[in-house]
């Protein structure tokens, strides 16, 4: 049962396929099948020879030669999992010439490979665009060097031996675009080849970064993410940066820090969210600004170096919006008391299928906060809606809340009153 020969491999698909179908069949999942070897010379490529996608996992292959074996026999084979196979991989030339010769995508999780092993074989996966290395114990030791320069999804989830030092090795792979690294312990970030508000020559075609699951907890991580020049979006999920019960103005002072980032958390940023998140983030660091330096005067503006490294796009900001006026300095007290949440229905008038749901909200959220938090919780775009509100104490009267800048408060939103939300 162990051995992968011709005859076991029709009697798995012709629960699917009759035998003279075998030579069509293009997706084949041998998952748990307890397959530790290629079988009989030549009996994959008789039986499938066209297949095109490949799951090999959990299985019970050792060798890095059987793996070959079998892809020898597959011309067309442009994904492979292999993930949950323990292999050993030979110490001189791993993969004869023209083996992988279509393979595209290459799943290696759980295999035991080290980086040394990955960098060898990569000789032999010459369009390679996707490479899934999760949970190796990999320590990345050496710069690719002519291999892996047409992978654009590189997946380092679960290695918990790489820092940020490590990520320089690999920072100068030409088409990388999506860079997995979920669960690697990464706490910090800094690129030392360029200044602030300047573009950093490292992962120069990087668009979309995945650090969920990590030690984050300084903005400073964030604030180097600017730093990338295609990055368009992150998803920085469970680090202690972003736990808590702050996690709106977390994701406001994110999109504000990163000026290019289109998606957060996969959820897309619209330019209304943009403009809100860096209005609300040039008033709240306002104050900073003021006692650092920063004046609204151009010519006497000059906020200290610590002031500027914390906050690398204030200054724009203020460019774009013009310096905060006395006004917006003025130090609010946190809403800590039970009477400065306002408990509220929400309700959708024409949605006849959603239901009424409860939710606190502190008074002084501003029109397009809460327009903000239903997109996300509506999945709508905060563009298309429209709010209003009624309360028990006014029967048959709905205030309309007009001006996206204006507080609950202002608008007299009490406890109780309910919400209405058309799009």
């Amino acid at each position: 049962m162990g051995q992968w020969q011709a005859c076991v491999l029709m009697r798995t698909c012709e629960l699917c396929f009759p035998c003279s179908q075998l030579s069509k069949l293009q997706d084949v999942s041998l998952r748990s099948c307890a397959v530790n070897c290629a079988g009989d010379r030549g009996g994959i490529a008789a039986a499938c020879p066209n297949i095109r996608n490949l799951d090999l996992s959990k299985n019970l292959l050792s060798l890095w030669d059987d793996v070959t074996d079998i892809a020898d026999q597959l011309r067309h084979l442009e994904v492979l999992n292999l993930s949950e196979n323990k292999l050993r991989f030979p110490p001189g030339a791993a993969s004869p010439a023209g083996t992988f010769s279509a393979l595209k995508v290459l799943v290696l999780s759980r295999t035991g490979i080290t980086w040394a092993e990955v960098l060898r074989c990569a000789a032999g996966w010459p369009v390679l665009e996707e490479l899934y290395l999760a949970a190796n114990d990999i320590a990345i030791l050496e710069r690719p060097t002519d291999v892996l320069q047409t992978v654009k999804l590189l997946d380092l989830s679960s290695n918990q031996s790489i820092d940020e030092n490590q990520l320089f090795l690999i920072a100068y792979l030409p088409r990388l675009e999506q860079l997995i690294l979920s669960d690697v312990g990464l706490s910090s970030l800094h690129f030392p080849d360029t200044e602030i508000g300047c573009k950093t020559s490292m992962f120069t075609s990087l668009q979309y970064l995945v650090v969920n699951d990590n030690q984050i907890s300084q903005w400073s991580f964030i604030n180097e993410l600017d730093k990338l020049e295609s990055l368009q979006a992150l998803s920085c999920l469970r680090n202690p940066l972003t736990a808590g019960s702050r996690a709106d103005s977390t994701r406001q002072f994110i999109i504000a820090r990163v000026a290019q980032l289109q998606v957060l958390n996969k959820c897309q940023i619209l330019p209304e969210e943009r403009r809100g998140a860096e209005l609300d983030y040039r008033k709240a660091f306002g104050g900073e600004w003021r006692k650092a330096g920063g004046h609204q005067d151009p010519d006497q503006n000059r906020p200290s170096a610590e002031f500027r490294a914390a906050h690398p796009r204030y200054q724009s900001l203020c460019l774009r919006y013009g310096a905060p006026e006395d006004g917006e300095l003025k130090t609010q007290q946190p809403f800590l008391l039970k009477n400065q949440l306002l408990t509220l229905k929400i309700k959708c008038p024409h949605q006849l299928d959603q239901k009424v749901i409860e939710k606190q909200l502190p008074e002084s959220m501003t029109v397009q906060k809460v327009k903000g938090m239903l997109s996300r919780l509506l999945r709508v775009p905060a563009s298309d809606l429209l709010l209003s509100y009624e309360s028990p104490k006014m029967p048959g009267r709905e205030i309309e809340l007009e001006s996206d800048q204006q507080s609950l408060q202002f608008y007299s939103v009490e406890n109780g009153d309910c919400l209405l939300v058309r799009w």
